[in-house]
């Protein structure tokens, strides 16, 4: 029993030890939450994640507190709690070495699970967190600040899509059977998402808050970005159309034959913009394979997505001059699919040194036993009954993302509106003359949150 009581003191030791994800997984500790987020009262449960900010997983709980409080409609408490996920990052960037409390948590997850280890987030998360931010910024009247945040997040899809390609020799020199099924079956899962950093609903947030604030062409690049991932959304296609006549781009013929005249502002019109997030993206599920090594039970676990939830509906939206219907500009459940199968690799190769580990330490206890003539090996039965409780996959992710992102842009009679999605939810919006209305809706299910600002 020395081993065991040795692994367990050496994870309680450890500064910071993400003690609620070894044991519960992390999908079980976050539904309150949503739940909460789904009613009528979303920020009662914010204290759920806000009070583990300082732990190990803190980068991971600021994210989720940033979203509830942005749900909320709280875009300044939203905004020190990014702030927050921010510093975990940059933490995580700066370390130029191992620490001692790091390669503490590396080792004890070789005994445990991959929980021991500090969240780190994934690029996509990282990602949404400026996309986001900067949509705090500009519903909080400050544009430059937003401004600063979309630059951000431009490049970190940059610095991704470097590290992935540079990552994707390690990725075929770890391939194996096992490795090529589960990524295939991911694949299929995906669809047609290849990245989990290529984000067109960042690209295409990115390109219009430049549009808006006057760097037209910074937008028509990022909107080009966008269309790039996303090619048959029709909202993009306009766009594009758009600002290359206006930009007197070369591409502007060859985008009008394909896509055909781009809607034009009338005399006493304003433009409004929706952008329609829907549901929460899907939770990472575990599966068990129970084996056994030298006449000892181990049972390894992984994270996976073994199926995804019906695609979200596109939003009818209602109230204008014209019925005007959203269309899918990302699936942020695809990203989430891929990006656990970009880090599939090194979760296996994790795994198996921790197999390893386990049936040595069984293995030792059963052999201590055996030297002091025990009838019963009450050592190794404890330790195969803690290797089984204590393996458990790694399924913590940012679980209050939306599942799927929508946009729809139209250009409507100066005037006052009561605007609705699917017959359900509405608000009144202001459309003025030359100006633009931005109204971003949060579906969670139950509820919908309108929030518009003019710009």
């Amino acid at each position: 029993m020395k081993q065991l009581a040795v692994t367990l003191m050496l994870c309680v030791s450890l500064t910071g030890c993400a003690l609620n994800s070894i044991f519960i997984s992390y999908p079980s500790q976050i539904s309150p939450v949503k739940a909460q987020i789904n009613s009528a009262t979303p920020s009662a449960g914010i204290k759920e994640v806000s009070d583990k900010i300082n732990g190990a997983d803190g980068l991971l709980y600021a994210q989720e507190a940033g979203r509830v409080a942005q749900i909320s409609g709280d875009f300044s408490a939203s905004k020190q709690y990014y702030q927050a996920a921010e510093r975990g990052y940059k933490k995580f960037d700066d370390q130029a070495t191992v620490s001692v409390t790091d390669v503490g948590a590396t080792a004890s997850s070789i005994f445990i699970n991959d929980n021991v280890i500090p969240y780190r987030g994934a690029g996509y998360e990282r990602i949404m967190l400026h996309q986001y931010q900067a949509l705090n910024y500009l519903f909080s009247g400050d544009s430059q600040g937003a401004l600063v945040e979309v630059r951000r997040a431009n490049e970190l899809q940059s610095a991704e899509q470097r590290r992935y390609q540079k990552s994707m020799k390690s990725v075929q020199a770890m391939a194996n059977g096992t490795v090529d099924a589960e990524m295939q079956r991911l694949d299929d899962v995906a669809g047609s998402v290849t990245s989990s950093f290529l984000n067109a609903y960042s690209y295409y947030t990115t390109g219009l808050l430049y549009e808006l604030l006057g760097e037209a062409n910074d937008a028509f690049i990022d909107y080009r970005k966008a269309a790039q991932i996303a090619p048959n959304n029709r909202y993009l296609q306009q766009d594009l159309v758009r600002l290359s006549q206006q930009l007197a781009m070369p591409q502007a013929d060859e985008f009008r034959k394909r896509w055909g005249q781009a809607p034009q502002q009338g005399k006493g019109q304003g433009q409004v913009i929706f952008l329609v997030e829907r549901g929460f993206v899907p939770e990472k599920q575990s599966f068990s394979v129970p084996f056994r090594i030298d006449g000892n039970w181990q049972t390894a676990a992984l994270a996976t997505y073994s199926f995804m939830p019906p695609k979200a509906k596109a939003a009818n939206i209602s109230g204008l001059p014209k019925p005007l219907k959203a269309q899918a500009i990302a699936n942020i459940d695809a990203l989430a699919v891929t990006a656990l199968k970009e880090e599939l690799p090194m979760a296996l190769v994790r795994q198996a040194a921790r197999v390893y580990a386990k049936a040595e330490m069984a293995s030792s206890v059963r052999s201590e036993s055996k030297r002091r003539h025990n009838e019963t090996d009450y050592g190794a039965i404890a330790m195969q009954i803690f290797n089984v409780v204590s393996e458990q996959a790694d399924r913590r992710s940012w679980l209050t993302l939306p599942q799927q992102a929508q946009i729809a842009r139209s250009y409507v009679d100066a005037g006052e509106y009561n605007v609705g999605i699917d017959n359900r939810a509405t608000t009144k919006i202001d459309i003025r003359p030359g100006r633009t209305t931005l109204v971003w809706a949060i579906d969670t299910g139950n509820y919908t949150r309108f929030y518009s600002i003019i710009i």
